[in-house]
């Protein structure tokens, strides 16, 4: 891109680096982009093996909805579901949880604080998105249907109807990984691998 050449997609492999060698691009970038493809196609290469490698290592029956990789990529980055006492301290830890600001007899409740982990509260409300596709009727979502579902809602409603959506889902995650609770109890439905 540095010297005006666009390329979408995978240049590295294919049809693509087929036509960038013959002629798409000047014979001296060609020489500088061949010593980084080798080690692009070994990276990929990599990357793939071992995404499968964590897709292969989910449990035999998962929410539906919860991809394996998913999975795996939320219980490696919480590491151990069992350090959390109560449902406060995950949904502090996802930060998802709302700001507060209360003083004497008034209670007054902000946006979410975002202190917790950037990657999960990502994750959460993919998976949240997720979860209103595949299991509606599950409790984390059946709160929220009215306005998820309302086509006349605005934006900014939905946005703070999958968050909700999302916190739940993160502590039922939570109960679900420390035996607190079982899945048909939370409304979701299980399929096996």
């Amino acid at each position: 891109m540095s010297h005006g050449h666009r390329v979408k997609g995978p240049w590295w492999r294919g049809k693509l680096w087929q036509r960038l060698n013959n002629g798409m691009l000047p014979g001296w970038l060609v020489e500088l982009v061949t010593r980084q493809q080798a080690l692009v196609v070994a990276v990929h290469d990599q990357l793939q093996t071992l995404t499968k490698h964590l897709a292969a290592a989910v449990p035999a029956a998962r929410p539906k909805g919860l991809g394996g990789l998913t999975q795996q990529l939320l219980d490696r980055e919480v590491c151990d579901w069992t350090r959390f006492k109560n449902r406060r301290q995950v949904s502090s830890y996802l930060g998802l949880c709302p700001r507060e600001d209360s003083s004497g007899g008034h209670r007054r409740q902000g946006a979410i604080t975002k202190h917790g982990n950037p990657r999960l509260r990502a994750w959460l409300v993919e998976l949240a998105w997720r979860l209103v596709r595949f299991q509606p009727q599950s409790v984390a979502v059946r709160h929220w249907q009215k306005v998820l579902a309302d086509p006349q809602a605005s934006a900014a409603r939905r946005k703070k109807a999958i968050v909700a959506v999302a916190r739940r889902l993160g502590v039922d995650l939570w109960r679900l990984a420390t035996g607190r609770t079982t899945a048909a109890q939370l409304g979701l439905e299980c399929l096996a691998n």
